[in-house]
């Protein structure tokens, strides 16, 4: 596909404004008349040496100061029933790519997972021992201890 010098202009004005290739594909037909198939519009660009600009990620949100000082990251220790261990939960300073909110939990047991809560609010445990499961009660634990941690967060 061959542009003219405008719309070539018109082209590079919209990438450096942070505009997607479906934007692009859009604006092309829309202003010039131009269908491309978005693989089409995906070689245009390329072929005029031009990169779509990466989206910026979102932007992490502070608590509130009142609750920033009020709430320490991590929680004390809930002591399970009858095994008579703990679960320690602490939320990373800084979270993982991809999530909402990430953390660390220590099991009764010793074991060590990472946990975290993504955009659509679902949970994820990466345990450090492939194949690990906890026990239940320190799962309910865990869960008790992330729900308060969560909260004093704002979440």
């Amino acid at each position: 596909m061959k542009l003219d010098e405008p719309q070539r202009l018109a082209v590079t004005k919209w990438i450096a404004d942070g505009a997607k290739l479906s934007e692009i594909q859009s604006r092309l037909a829309a202003e010039f008349g131009l269908k491309l198939t978005y693989m089409e519009a995906r070689f245009l660009v390329d072929d005029l040496k031009l990169t779509p600009k990466d989206p910026e990620p979102p932007k992490v949100i502070a608590p509130p100061a009142d609750a920033a000082s009020a709430a320490p990251l991590t929680t004390q220790p809930i002591p399970t029933a009858p095994v008579g261990g703990n679960v320690t939960v602490t939320v990373d300073q800084i979270t993982k790519p991809g999530t909402m909110i990430s953390g660390k939990v220590a099991f009764s047991d010793g074991q060590l997972a990472d946990w975290y809560l993504d955009q659509t609010g679902r949970l994820g445990v990466v345990p450090k021992q492939q194949g690990y499961k906890p026990i239940a009660e320190d799962v309910k634990d865990f869960q008790l201890a992330l729900q308060q941690e969560v909260a004093k967060l704002g979440y």
